[in-house]
């Protein structure tokens, strides 16, 4: 895909209006979910359906009301560091973009960050000890976190992203593990398949809800 980069810090004002509509990385896991019997849709799938449907109805991002929890938090506030750890590991300079929308369809990113001309990219993530342990036991990138990687390829066209749990609690050569996925073995059709799929699904959302509006006499 062919894609803008929106200069823009995260979580701001325009971060936010650049994001509005789209279906992003941070939620596109939502669209693999199934519901409590087979064959049916799950409600969170199902909300971001709605959700996307009414910022395109609206022109409004209405992802500012979504719940961020002191884990969340800790996290973000790590996220400097986990960087700069990286970087001393991989050799690599990370630089940070605030999002990558595609020209094709109403989908992006907002990677943590990439590499070179967007020939790789990270994603870092700071959990706790138990959860960090479990990535570092380990090799391949967490089943929950493949979406997200996913999806940061499928805009990006990097060839690579790695993802990174980072834990400065943990002693030294325990503290940072880092898991690699590459395009060709990412199963990208796939998944370009699947969100081509919902964002035709958002689409007949809007519509339904435009068909709420009265009709206007001639």
């Amino acid at each position: 895909m062919t894609f803008d980069v929106i200069d823009c810090d995260q979580r701001s004002d325009a971060w936010f209006a650049a994001r509005a509509g789209r279906l992003t990385s941070s939620c596109v896991n939502a669209i693999f979910m199934q519901g409590r019997s087979k064959g049916s849709e799950s409600v969170t799938k199902r909300d971001l359906r709605i959700r996307l449907a009414l910022e395109r109805v609206t022109g409004r991002s209405l992802d500012g009301e979504s719940y961020r929890s002191a884990e969340m938090q800790y996290g973000a506030d790590l996220e400097p560091e986990a960087r700069m750890a990286y970087e001393a590991e991989t050799g690599f300079l990370v630089r940070e973009v605030g999002f990558l929308a595609s020209r094709e369809l109403l989908v992006g990113c907002s990677p943590d960050g990439v590499i070179g001309q967007v020939t790789g990219g990270a994603e870092f993530k700071c959990p706790k000890s138990s959860t960090h342990l479990e990535y570092l036991r380990d090799p391949n990138v967490p089943a929950d976190y493949l979406p997200q990687l996913r999806q940061h390829l499928m805009v990006s066209g990097a060839e690579w992203w790695d993802f990174v749990s980072y834990d400065k609690r943990m002693p030294d050569g325990l503290q940072l593990c880092i898991r690699r996925l590459w395009a060709k073995d990412a199963q990208l059709d796939a998944h370009e398949l699947a969100v081509r799929v919902f964002c035709t699904e958002v689409e007949k959302e809007m519509a339904a809800i435009n068909a709420l509006r009265p009709a206007v006499a001639a």
